[in-house]
């Protein structure tokens, strides 16, 4: 008899279905293909500020992508040049100038290698763990409910900032995890993740330049979107159907306040 990963086999059926080991990403039941193509997706646009900004995007300079693709409630633009009030010649852009697809597109925006590098990291880890999870379908939801949240939150909390960045997604996919987490039985304080989401909103309000709107956002997004999709078919009798259409209310939620609000702000004059 040979010893399997359960119980044991004869030596016939050991010679007929020999164990396979596998490691690293390949010991995945599922790819995280959703979670390697965000990652693609983000540092591909990066990579193209780069060639069209020059290497300044490296060092986290503003580049064109940043203005005509970050998230903004609503500012006066002329040359490329931003402004809190309007100037001869200028225009407005923003979410509230009819531009909604900035708090899409600003999730895919970074400020620098740095930051990029550590939003990557992050996403490719996180990402990997929601996958196996749950499979494609409910990264792919999960990941866009957290990116529509932390745009409305950045949208309500700093509208008149140009913020960029995947953070806001990173941070609901954290919340994704303990709320499945909870499903399998695990308390929120006994969770793995816990200890390092505290760790990250301790940056969040500690360090200046983090959007505090779009962290907190994402989080709660991530959180709904983990109770819709892991805990809720779990604990009654609604289905996974349900959750998904929790999931789609939220983020339209998120877009229409987002356009509504930032229709209505009026950012100080200079």
């Amino acid at each position: 008899m040979h010893q399997a990963s359960v119980g044991f086999h004869c030596p016939e059926c050991t010679n007929k279905n020999p164990q396979k080991v596998y490691q690293g990403i390949d010991s995945m039941r599922v790819r995280p293909i959703v979670t390697q193509v965000l990652v693609a997706i983000n540092v591909a646009v990066f990579l193209i500020g780069v060639v069209i900004s020059g290497a300044g995007a490296l060092g986290g300079e503003m580049d064109w992508m940043q203005t005509h693709f970050g998230l903004v409630a609503k500012l006066w633009e002329r040359g490329g040049s931003l402004y809190t009030g309007p100037v001869p010649g200028s225009h407005e852009v923003g979410v509230g100038a009819g531009e909604w697809y900035r708090m899409v597109t600003s999730g895919f925006l970074h400020y620098g290698l740095l930051h990029i590098a550590f939003n990557m990291y992050a996403l490719w880890i996180l990402g990997a763990v929601v996958e196996q999870m749950g499979g494609r379908l409910r990264m792919g939801v999960v990941y866009g409910v957290s990116l529509m949240a932390g745009s409305f939150g950045a949208l309500l909390l700093s509208p008149d900032s140009l913020t960029a960045g995947a953070s806001g997604a990173i941070f609901g996919l954290m919340a994704a995890i303990i709320a499945a987490h909870r499903a399998q039985g695990i308390p929120f304080k006994n969770s793995p993740l816990l200890a390092i989401l505290i760790i990250n909103l301790v940056i969040t309000f500690g360090m200046p330049g983090i959007s505090i709107g779009g962290h907190i956002g994402g989080l709660i997004g991530g959180a709904i979107a983990g109770w819709a999709l892991f805990d809720l078919p779990r604990r009654s009798e609604a289905s996974i159907a349900m959750g998904y259409i929790i999931c789609g209310a939220v983020t339209l939620i998120c877009l229409v306040g987002g356009v509504a609000f930032s229709t209505a702000h009026m950012p100080p004059l200079f």
